[in-house]
């Protein structure tokens, strides 16, 4: 019995000889050839997976984070605030993607942790580019990427740089609202320290959104970022905990202490003090 044709796919183009193909242009042979285990540990592939895909998302955040800030310094909003909804759906992924890990039990992953020595997510250098550009700056995390100029470059350029906070600040500066400049001139090698005044002008903000209504939208996007930056580090923890208890972490940290002093850190403070004068 013959079938008719059926031209929503017969006219696919399918000779790739000359034209490029989806899995040239995304080069899914380098891609797909990067999980390499070293054991023969079933779960160890789910391991690689899990870590490359929360790298790539690092890589998206970091290029929207970027991108972000640059339109900030110019004082454009809107075009920013896109990005940085682009951030907080990358961050959910991320988020989500410890609930697929949290199917390896403690017993999997004994089968390969000893493999790849060690080797811990401490040492991403995407992850602490992307700490320094919300502004969790702490020059000793550099260290352990003195092995590598190009990374150690790099985070020493957004170590010295104003972070994604200090920018807003000079926004709100720019638009006519008191920040002292002590902030605006502060040393951004160092961790922000609240400050009251600046509390103030976020207050002014909170109270007559209609008259200053793109800061008010950049304040509860930023407000979103941190959010979404807490949930991942939570999760972070719980899938941790739940696979290895308070054991070492393979990069030598002390693990899920480590990662609870982590959840301590306030990246926007006077956006989350604002909420209890209003």
């Amino acid at each position: 019995m013959n079938h008719p044709k059926d031209e929503t796919y017969t006219q696919a183009h399918t000779d790739f000889s000359q034209d490029l193909s989806y899995g040239d242009y995304l080069m899914l042979d380098q891609v797909l050839s990067a999980q390499r285990t070293l054991t023969p540990a079933h779960d160890e592939m789910l391991f690689i997976v899990i870590h490359q895909v929360q790298e790539l998302w690092m890589k998206l955040i970091v290029h929207e984070l970027s991108s972000a800030m640059g339109l900030l310094k110019q004082g454009i909003v809107d075009p920013a605030l896109k990005m940085l909804t682009r951030v907080c759906r990358a961050q959910e992924q991320m988020a989500a993607s410890w609930e697929v890990l949290k199917t390896m039990t403690p017993s999997d992953y004994l089968q390969f942790r000893a493999s790849f020595g060690r080797a811990s997510g401490f040492q991403s250098h995407q992850y602490r580019l992307i700490e320094f550009l919300f502004g969790n700056k702490q020059p000793f995390m550099m260290r352990p990427h003195q092995h590598r100029p190009e990374h150690h470059r790099l985070l020493e350029q957004a170590l010295q740089a104003p972070s994604l906070y200090d920018i807003s600040l000079h926004l709100v500066a720019a638009r006519g609202l008191e920040i002292p400049q002590a902030v605006l001139q502060r040393d951004f090698s160092q961790p922000y320290q609240p400050h009251e005044r600046v509390r103030a002008a976020w207050l002014e903000v909170y109270r007559h959104p209609e008259q200053h209504w793109d800061l008010y939208y950049l304040a509860e996007k930023l407000v979103d970022v941190e959010d979404n930056f807490r949930r991942w580090r939570f999760n972070h923890l719980t899938t941790v905990e739940r696979i290895i208890g308070h054991k070492q972490g393979t990069g030598g940290t002390a693990g899920v202490p480590y990662l609870k002093r982590a959840l301590d850190i306030v990246l926007f403070p006077e956006l989350w003090q604002v909420r209890t004068d209003l």
